[in-house]
């Protein structure tokens, strides 16, 4: 896969600090937006092939924001991961019904959001798929 590009969408600065600087270190080239509204501009501008979107953000959540994006054609094969500190089952029906690929419980560790990505880019399939 030749895009290995990431777009990384949380309001809270710690967890995207945190995933900036674990991207980075692995060679990765990656952006982080706070809100959904700005994930989309950068999606459409950057072109990332993964995408970890927090589910609660101001304005529209992550469940609209990653719905629209795969009901776009020109958007619709970036791979969503959606974050959240949901844990329900019914929460992680949600994520998939909308469209999302993986769905990650926060807190989580920096490994797994690595080895997500690795997955990912190798071809792997995500849980979604």
């Amino acid at each position: 896969m030749e895009n290995k590009k990431i777009l990384i969408v949380d309001d809270e600065p710690f967890i995207l600090k945190s995933l900036l600087f674990i991207f980075r270190k692995e060679g990765y080239p990656v952006w982080s937006a706070i809100s959904g509204e700005e994930a989309l501009s950068l999606l459409r501008k950057e072109r990332p092939s993964l995408l970890f979107l927090d589910i609660m953000l101001p304005g529209r959540d992550g469940y609209d924001i990653c719905r629209e994006i795969k009901e776009d054609p020109d958007l619709r094969s970036t791979h969503v991961v959606l974050l959240t500190a949901k844990g329900q089952e019914r929460d992680r029906e949600k994520a998939f019904a909308v469209g999302a690929d993986d769905y990650v419980t926060k807190p989580f560790s920096p490994s797994r959001m690595i080895e997500l990505a690795r997955l990912f880019f190798e071809g792997a399939p995500l849980a979604g798929e």
